[in-house]
């Protein structure tokens, strides 16, 4: 089985000074983390009715009154992303309708984020169509994790909290004490991320795959810039899909003479052919957390899933008591 860690914060009961206002409700695409940040607030999950009629559309009614409450919402965008994107347009307006203070969407994957620019002619730009529609459902604030590209955020005109899985991933690897880091970006795009991860590992080197991709799901990696011979390779990126890009790049590390290959990253999608790909061996261990629900059947031996719902529920409760976010990671 996979291990499971999560980061370590005390939840905020000692100094609740009045959560009477504060509401919870969870969509169906990851329950499990929903209850394990209620637990973390020392709440229940609001109750709610949801069902669909013969044609497949989505019903949903709060069973609750909620009217001058904070509400917050959790719901990532993964598969079937249309689905539970539409489920959480429509779990925000029906909180809008019924007089919610505040509508926070809590959405720790965002879905559609990769097309976030026009890199071709007749392109659309699904990040901020999905902006677009959260906002327009009646979202007060967006609180998400880990998105594709940080200029998401400008796509949104109300408040919006970015938050790391980076923190509980680090906390991961400094208990394993591994020698000879060096921190390996995927591709040049990422190197931001990786820079910013080889930072917090006391300063460990920093290595940049060099890739050129064909087509969407489909990487060609071509040489690595920087040093990882006998030495323990991090590699770092937000999502692991398909898995080509980082297992191809896993293959030429160990090429290039890589003692141990460690891939993390916060959003575990495994579209197939993943797990096939990330069980073959190239790895000593990947690390992802449970912002997205991992099935039983794309569970493999060198799997670690670790929780992030301390982070998300301290940072619900920051929000909730106008606190600093941004100071729980530095």
């Amino acid at each position: 089985m996979p291990s499971v860690a999560s980061l370590t914060l005390q939840p905020p009961l000692s100094h609740v000074t009045d959560n009477s206002r504060l509401r919870l409700f969870s969509g169906s695409a990851n329950p499990a983390l929903s209850e394990e940040v209620a637990r973390y607030l020392g709440m229940d999950l609001g109750p709610m009715v949801r069902k669909r009629f013969a044609d497949g559309e989505l019903y949903i009614q709060i069973q609750e009154s909620i009217r001058g409450c904070d509400v917050y919402l959790m719901q990532p965008t993964c598969y079937p992303v249309n689905d539970h994107l539409m489920e959480l347009l429509i779990m925000i307006d029906a909180c809008r309708r019924a007089s919610a203070r505040q509508i926070t969407a809590v959405i720790p994957y965002y879905g559609y984020a990769r097309a976030d620019r026009k890199t071709a002619g007749r392109e659309s730009i699904t990040a901020k169509l999905v902006a677009n529609l959260i906002t327009q459902a009646g979202a007060s604030r967006i609180l998400a994790m880990d998105l594709h590209s940080a200029q998401i955020q400008g796509y949104f005109d109300i408040p919006f909290d970015h938050v790391y899985g980076s923190p509980v991933i680090f906390d991961y690897l400094a208990q394993k004490q591994l020698s000879d880091l060096v921190v390996v970006s995927p591709d040049v795009g990422g190197v931001a991320r990786a820079r910013a991860f080889a930072k917090k590992l006391n300063d460990a080197p920093l290595a940049i795959i060099d890739k050129r991709r064909s087509a969407h799901n489909v990487a060609e990696v071509m040489n690595v810039i920087g040093d990882v011979s006998g030495k323990t390779a991090v590699l770092v990126d937000d999502m692991i899909d398909t898995a080509g890009t980082i297992c191809e790049g896993a293959k030429l590390l160990r090429e290039q003479g890589a003692r141990q290959v460690y891939a993390c990253a916060t959003h575990a999608v495994f579209s197939p052919p993943a797990v096939d790909r990330l069980s073959t061996g190239l790895f000593e261990e990947v690390i992802v957390t449970n912002s997205i629900p991992i099935s039983e059947s794309n569970r493999f031996a060198q799997l670690t899933t670790l929780s992030v719902a301390n982070l998300l529920g301290e940072t619900i409760w920051r929000i909730h008591e106008d606190s600093s976010v941004s100071s729980m990671f530095r």
